[in-house]
């Protein structure tokens, strides 16, 4: 099955930026310096009405020696400025070398900003129990959609990757450089392989962590290595409660009471007494809410378990988390456009047959952003191609489910001499202080020099 939607935005090929003015950059707080820049709402029309980019530096500490300025994306989509403003240990190493210059995404934050008028819907169970609830699900996101779509004006469909990588090399004519330095995270990466694609020749350096892989058009291809880590996580929590005393089902097979749990649950929903008397939980609601990624959360999952298999199920009416930010869906669902739920319940089944007790989860929560929403421009997933690209560094965490280390090593055999570096760990693992990543990027950044093929790192100690 294919999911890549027509490209309607026009050629794949880049256009010449407009010209910018110098930065002005003012004092914001916080250390950083801030500034703003005016590019096309629409890249495709450069002549047609502009919007805003925000900018944020934190300086170099030595402004006499430094090597240049990085440009970051952490992620989301979504703000970037602001969490700056409260991660700027993060990025204290590498103001040891480099001015560290942030931006705020078209429509976010500090940029020309898009206040959709209708808030995106929450859904606490996202493994949608069946079509019908999906549909409900569906018209809710349509009609906050089609509101913001109104709302953002001149950047209504113009909110993907092709146009946020134009502002990024807008940007870096504003900043001086004549090669672009770039480090990105996870959605941060979908912005580094659209620039790669579109402007080979103007990078430099460029860092991508925890790869969200933009080059897979076949969406079984795509999901599959979700499953597959997510299925790993479950198999590497039953493997700690069997040899851990801590584990509440440490004297049972967890994996036959997870089984035993979700079939129990199928057929009749568990009380949550804890939650109100009339609450009942089904298995849709406890597959949207157990995380097998993270081992701090295991104590308490195995505990819940337990109680869930005596007939109380109220561990798994707790909603965790919280909504993305409105804007988020709309931006990543127009560079990952998504099918319809009979498309995803086949693929569903497909991925229990190897995956089946949490992997196949993995279809379902880019439905509940994309679910519904109306139509727009996609800059949708295709095999990259770029010519004149120098090496690029790529790094992933084989724990890390969301970004799976399949998504980093197949954008790593696509561009030229790129190098894939496996870490034992998670998700965003320079922003979360793996040291021996972070030492082999800041080599990297600061020198151009790969480390040696074959290189990994183990766990952050």
């Amino acid at each position: 099955m294919n999911f890549v939607v027509s490209l309607v935005i026009g050629a794949v090929t880049a256009l010449a930026p407009v010209t910018t003015t110098p930065l002005s950059w003012q004092d914001c707080g916080d250390g950083l310096q801030c500034a703003q820049i005016k590019v096309p709402a629409d890249w495709t029309r450069r002549s047609g009405p502009e919007v805003a980019i925000g900018l944020a530096k934190l300086p170099a500490q030595d402004q006499a020696r430094k090597k240049g300025v990085v440009l970051v994306d952490t992620g989301g989509p979504g703000e970037q400025i602001a969490l700056l403003r409260q991660a700027r240990r993060s990025f204290a190493d590498l103001t040891r070398w480099f001015d560290v210059v942030i931006f705020d995404p078209r429509g976010f934050g500090e940029s020309t900003p898009i206040k959709c008028p209708v808030p995106a819907p929450f859904a606490t169970e996202w493994v949608f129990p069946d079509k019908a609830a999906y549909e409900a699900y569906a018209a809710k996101n349509r009609a906050f959609g089609e509101a913001c779509a109104e709302e953002a004006g001149v950047l209504s469909g113009n909110l993907n990757s092709w146009q946020i990588a134009h502002d990024m090399e807008a940007i870096r004519k504003a900043l001086g450089p004549a090669k672009l330095t770039y480090l990105g995270n996870s959605y941060g990466t979908v912005l580094g392989q659209a620039y790669a694609e579109l402007f080979p020749r103007r990078v430099g350096r460029m860092y991508l962590d925890s790869v969200f892989d933009h080059t897979t058009p076949d969406l079984r291809t795509w999901l599959r290595p979700r499953a597959t880590a997510l299925e790993g996580a479950f198999e590497r929590f039953a493997a700690w409660c069997r040899r851990t005393s801590a584990c509440a089902l440490h004297d049972k097979d967890p994996v036959a009471v997870w089984d035993e749990v979700m079939a129990k649950a199928r057929s009749e929903p568990i009380p949550a007494p804890e939650a109100g008397p009339e609450v009942r939980i089904s298995d849709t609601q406890i597959a949207s809410r157990a995380f097998f990624t993270y081992e701090d959360t295991w104590e308490g999952l195995a505990a819940g378990l337990a109680r869930a298999q005596a007939g109380d199920a109220s561990f798994f009416a707790r909603v965790e988390g919280a909504p993305d930010p409105d804007l988020s869906r709309v931006v990543l669902c127009a560079d990952l456009p998504y099918p319809g739920y009979d498309k995803l319940k086949k693929l569903e089944g497909e991925l229990r047959r190897d995956t089946p007790h949490i992997g196949w989860r993995a279809v379902w929560p880019i439905a509940n952003h994309c679910a519904g929403l109306p139509p727009t421009r996609t800059y949708a997933p295709h095999p990259i191609k770029a010519p004149g690209l120098p090496p690029v560094l790529i790094a992933g965490g084989e724990y890390d489910d969301t970004t799976p280390t399949a998504d980093g090593r197949r954008l790593a055999a696509q561009l030229p001499h790129a190098r894939f570096l496996p870490a034992t760990g998670g998700h965003a693992l320079y922003l979360t202080g793996h040291p021996c990543v972070r030492e082999h990027v800041h080599h990297y950044l600061t020198t151009g020099k790969m480390p040696p093929q074959g290189t990994s790192c183990g766990p952050a100690k």
